[in-house]
């Protein structure tokens, strides 16, 4: 029998989860799960004489269980694979921790976390009842849950299976329960719990055009309705799968998710057990293709279904990792401001009572390297900066300069797009006396962030979703410093000391289109404080010519981990905060510039600037002139 896609789709997909575990971020302990056959990683034993333990959904075609969606996540997430191993499996495998068991009601689902954890033939199979083994259960005995894993929670299909939802109160009912094991981790010490909303259980080959399909279709809402509003009111970071809707999309337009299109995705499966084989992708069909098929049986999916709530849940993870450098983007381009007046800062002065005007533009390149809650990310930015300068006296100048920056950042795996036009505007003095000098500059500006694209895998194509927002940045910089050589010197040098402090604020917005995998996130405020130490030289080349250098070392205080809180837009009431970009504490910064006067009065120069920390590397270069008059 011919499966080589299958075969190929398996092997891609994990080999994909295992070098993505050791390139991409990693901010969870580990991945502990709970649920039904959904998310069984393979607690029963194979009775085909397998050694990785029966799995509910298909198998490849040198007869392995395909993995299921928690396997994939957590593969992606860097979770050790012992990890994810059945918790109470029959000797197959060493004991993990996904206490998943095929069959489980959501009451065996919270026994699992309080009580006991039992591996159970299920009913409606020979030896139904039978307790094959037992353990205490996750939070048995006074246990504490681990605060720095994710939790992983599915189940209600089997309350609906096994007939103890027959009215709404029952469904309701049902839906508290699973809202239980949540509130149980939560009550354990969990911060970070994953749950499905239950799958329309009137839209699978089980039950698809019966007389059961329209009831059902209306119990599983009325299920989810009950869970979603319990999930509100506990005091943990709960995220929502809409797995309804994901599904429902997937049906409607099967090409963009990898699957058949013309075939009845919902009345027909790839095994033929309980369900019509499909005639063309299923087992015995003229092309055997699960990677084509929602449903490996009655109720439960291909490794296409699995891999598409994988990419679902990692889209919602990885969020954060990307839309926690949109503030970073912001302070970007606030430091290239900032480098441009400091760069002008270095054109003689010109005589008093006189104004000086200025013209320059530049270009700026950023690289955020992968922290283990936030992604990598390349930045290209470009700007063109203009103001001028009038000399009070020998000691004071005044001016004021404004700029428009604009930049683009790809982040993520699936290359993200970003882009932030900022438009700054700073008022600056610059005082000098003796050997003394200082400068300070009071910066502000409008933040346009017109064209978000997030943009993540979901089964074998990408998906983006767009949005936009604004925003705004304001920042104070000083510097105090002295000269070891007179003016009249070729040469200068001059330490000097630095402050600093900006904020920016990147309102919240809500990405369009509604669909299951769109997000809304609230507002992100990052505040900067530094202070630095460094040295500032030049040297005259001839008499028109001078080189100038600065080197910084500069402290951040504001180094906190950054979070946004954010929803599904299909769920807007149910939001979550995840964490994401963490600011160095240390970075250096250095400049190099030339200015040269081609007549009298007229000066043009060039300049070189490059700042470091251990995950950001900043640089640009700038062209600019300047006119006495």
């Amino acid at each position: 029998m011919r499966k080589p896609p299958l075969l190929r789709f398996t092997v891609a997909t994990l080999a994909l989860a295992c070098s993505q575990a050791f390139a991409a971020p990693s901010p969870y302990s580990s991945m502990i799960v709970f649920g039904d056959s959904l998310a069984d990683a393979g607690q029963f034993p194979d009775l085909t004489g397998g050694t990785a333990g029966m799995r509910f959904t298909n198998r490849d075609e040198n007869g392995n269980f395909a993995p299921v969606s928690p396997m994939i996540l957590g593969g992606r997430l860097g979770v050790s694979p012992d990890d994810l191993n059945p918790s109470t499996s029959l000797g197959i495998r060493p004991d993990g921790n996904n206490w998943a068991v095929g069959g489980y009601t959501t009451q065996q689902i919270l026994d699992s976390i309080t009580q006991t954890s039992q591996l159970v033939i299920p009913p409606g199979t020979i030896g139904a009842g039978a307790v094959l083994r037992e353990r205490p259960g996750y939070l048995a005995n006074g246990l504490r849950a681990d605060p720095n894993a994710l939790y992983y929670l599915t189940g209600g299909g089997n309350d609906f299976l096994q007939g103890l939802v027959n009215s709404p109160a029952d469904a309701a009912a049902a839906g508290s329960r699973l809202a239980a094991s949540a509130q149980a981790l939560q009550q354990g010490g969990a911060r970070y719990i994953m749950v499905w909303l239950l799958p329309d259980l009137g839209q699978t080959p089980n039950f698809s055009g019966t007389p059961q399909q329209n009831p059902l279709s209306q119990l599983s809402a009325l299920f989810n309705q009950a869970l979603v509003s319990q999930l509100g009111q506990i005091d943990a970071q709960i995220i929502p799968l809409n797995i309804p809707v994901l599904l429902s999309e997937a049906v409607a337009n099967p090409t963009q998710f990898g699957l058949a299109s013309g075939q009845n995705l919902i009345g027909t499966c790839y095994s033929g057990d309980s369900c019509v084989a499909n005639p063309v992708y299923g087992i015995n069909g003229s092309n055997p293709d699960p990677t084509k098929l929602l449903f490996d049986d009655s109720v439960h999916p291909t490794i296409a279904g699995q891999q598409l709530i994988a990419d679902y849940g990692y889209s919602i993870l990885s969020a954060p990792w990307e839309l926690t450098l949109l503030p970073e983007m912001a302070h970007a381009s606030l430091h290239a401001h900032q480098d441009e007046l400091r760069n002008q800062w270095q054109t003689p002065w010109q005589a008093v009572g006189q104004w000086q005007a200025f013209v320059a533009t530049g270009a700026q390149d950023l690289d955020f390297d992968s922290q283990r809650s936030a992604a990598d990310a390349d930045g290209r930015g470009y700007n063109l900066t203009l103001g001028g300068s009038y000399r009070l006296n020998d000691a004071w100048r005044v001016g004021l300069s404004g700029g428009v920056y604009r930049q683009k950042l790809e982040a993520g795996e699936q290359d993200s797009d970003y882009k932030l036009d900022s438009y700054l505007a700073s008022a600056f003095a610059q005082f000098r006396h003796d050997r003394w000098w200082a400068d300070a500059a009071l910066s502000a500006g409008h933040l346009d962030y017109r064209d978000l694209k997030r943009t993540f895998a979901l089964g074998v194509n990408d998906r983006s979703e767009k949005g936009d927002s604004n925003g705004e940045a304001w920042a104070v910089t000083g510097r105090l410093g002295y000269n070891l050589a007179p003016d009249s010197s070729t040469w200068q040098l001059a330490p000097f000391i630095s402050a600093d402090y900006a904020r920016v604020k990147v309102d919240g917005y809500d990405e369009k289109g509604g669909r299951s995998t769109a997000m809304g996130f609230d507002d992100q405020e990052r505040t900067s404080r530094r202070l630095g130490a460094g040295l500032l030289g030049s040297v005259q080349l001839m008499p028109g010519t001078r080189v100038f250098a600065e080197v910084a070392r500069e402290h951040e205080f504001e180094d906190d981990q950054q979070d946004v809180t954010m929803h599904l837009t299909t769920l807007p009431a149910n939001d979550f905060t995840l964490t994401g970009y963490t600011p160095n504490s240390n970075l250096t910064r250095a400049s190099l510039g030339l200015s040269h006067e081609l007549v009298a009065g007229v000066h043009l120069r060039g300049n070189y600037n490059w700042r470091k920390s251990d995950e950001l590397t900043q640089q640009g270069v700038s062209l600019g002139i300047t006119l006495d008059f």
